[in-house]
């Protein structure tokens, strides 16, 4: 199978350098050229430069890009995906993006009779790392069984959820759920820290009981050393938070917790901090209370 990415960023390196380390021969495309020569130097893959090149000399191609914006120019615009594709290729987005979007381009991948999957993660860029993704899939069953070999060398939970755009639909609900943990947490810490609790203590105590979960195992040291390099940055994190108002809206929901915890994010962006772990959200809390 001659798989081609498209998308080397902080989540888009480790997963196609899992692929290459699973046996897999890989094209390349990066919108900074220096890195996907950078990965291919370092892995022995090849270079295309454009979406249409990769998709030219690939069975299937994978993308894991910023948002929607880059994702329909990457699949629909000029030199994208959809010009490269031939019958049998299979186009599948890893990204975080719109379900509107993703029913969009399946319908055209199409009527080029070839066929995509939405296929977003949730694991952060440890999971990347680790191969060890939690992957929800929107498609038909057969691409997703086709596709399941390379799921299984990025992942570790692989679901297909429904049909095109069912992918999409659950990352913007997982993407509700960190970041309303995230602003809980960071709420708890703030207060336990002005009753004079040590922030250490808050999550031994926390992670034990009921209120015990992935945000304060996964981001504890960011919590703890208020060290926030990037693993998933809080401007996109606001943006997925877009996303998903755009579909409760799309869908007929009511969706006022994510709406408040959104322009959270937008102050962090505001800030200056929007390039930080969206963990960081911790500054803009104790912010609000003085500290």
């Amino acid at each position: 199978m001659k798989v081609g990415f498209v998308g080397l960023g902080i989540m888009g390196w480790p997963m196609a350098e899992n692929l290459v380390q699973a046996g897999y021969d890989l094209t390349v495309h990066n919108r900074t050229q220096k890195k996907a020569e950078e990965f291919a130097k370092k892995t022995g893959a090849q270079l295309a430069h454009s979406p249409k090149e990769v998709a030219e000399s690939s069975d299937v191609v994978i993308t894991m890009l910023p948002g929607p914006p880059e994702v329909e120019e990457v699949f629909l615009g000029e030199g994208g995906l959809i010009e490269g594709a031939d019958t049998g290729t299979l186009l599948i987005d890893m990204s975080t993006s719109s379900p509107m979007l993703a029913r969009k381009i399946a319908e055209v991948v199409r009527e080029q009779g070839a066929s995509a999957l939405d296929a977003p993660v949730s694991g952060g860029d440890v999971g990347a790392r680790e191969g060890t993704l939690s992957i929800m899939v929107g498609g038909e069953e057969e691409d997703f069984e086709r596709a399941r070999p390379l799921f299984e060398a990025m992942g570790k939970t692989i679901t297909h959820v429904g049909p095109s755009g069912a992918g999409q639909v659950v990352k913007a609900a997982n993407q509700i759920v960190v970041a309303l943990s995230i602003e809980a947490v960071s709420e708890a810490l703030v207060l336990g820290s002005r009753g004079g609790v040590a922030p250490e203590k808050i999550l031994d105590v926390l992670s034990g009981g009921l209120a015990g979960n992935r945000v304060m195992e996964v981001k504890r040291e960011k919590f703890l050393s208020r060290s926030f390099e990037p693993g998933g940055k809080a401007r996109y994190h606001r943006k997925d938070l877009r996303i998903a108002l755009e579909s409760g809206r799309e869908y007929g929901v009511a969706l006022p917790a994510t709406a408040l915890v959104e322009q959270f994010f937008g102050a962090l962006e505001a800030r200056g901090d929007g390039d930080l772990d969206h963990s960081a959200l911790l500054r803009l809390i104790e912010s609000l209370t003085g500290s």
